[in-house]
């Protein structure tokens, strides 16, 4: 997708998106044979419901319809959520991962794997966990530090009611 057409479609759907709560993450054009995609994620600080979703998508398609911004040709709209291994890019994207085992790629090099324990203007506190045995460390980390980030999917971790009971 060109630049000119992605920005004419944040400006054109940005508004919409914003009236219903939510954020725009993310827009995508593919092709897909003869037909195009174009993928809408968005979301929000409580995360987005398919209710709100299902909302959304018939505002976007309105808008779309009115306008040329897809040109003349068949597409599909589809609008989602980020998904659960999402990159965190934006400040809003590390508040809303709060709690969540995060892989950082460091700038300087190396990895890093460790959960977001607070977030403010500078960067994070964290919790590295502790290996074999060893108690888990708190560590700071600046966001200039971070060149890469992505929350990791947790399939045993114990709900926080469950701990404190």
């Amino acid at each position: 997708m060109s630049t000119t057409q992605s920005e004419r479609l944040r400006e054109l759907l940005e508004p919409l998106v914003t009236s219903q709560g939510l954020d725009l993450e993310e827009i995508a054009v593919d092709s897909v044979g003869r037909k195009r995609v174009l993928r809408v994620v968005v979301d929000s600080d409580t995360g987005a419901d398919l209710d709100q979703i299902a909302d959304v998508s018939r505002e976007l398609s309105a808008r779309l319809d009115d306008t040329d911004a897809m040109g003349e040709g068949e597409y599909t709209l589809e609008v989602g959520t980020p998904g659960a291994e999402r990159p965190l890019k934006e400040h809003r994207h590390f508040v809303r991962a709060v709690d969540r085992l995060v892989r950082f790629q460091l700038a300087e090099g190396g990895e890093l794997v460790a959960r977001i324990l607070d977030v403010d203007d500078e960067g994070l506190d964290l919790e590295v966990p502790g290996v074999k045995g060893r108690k888990a460390t708190a560590r700071r980390l600046a966001f200039a530090d971070i060149d890469k980030a992505r929350v990791q999917v947790e399939f045993n971790r114990k709900d926080k009611k469950e701990e404190e009971a």
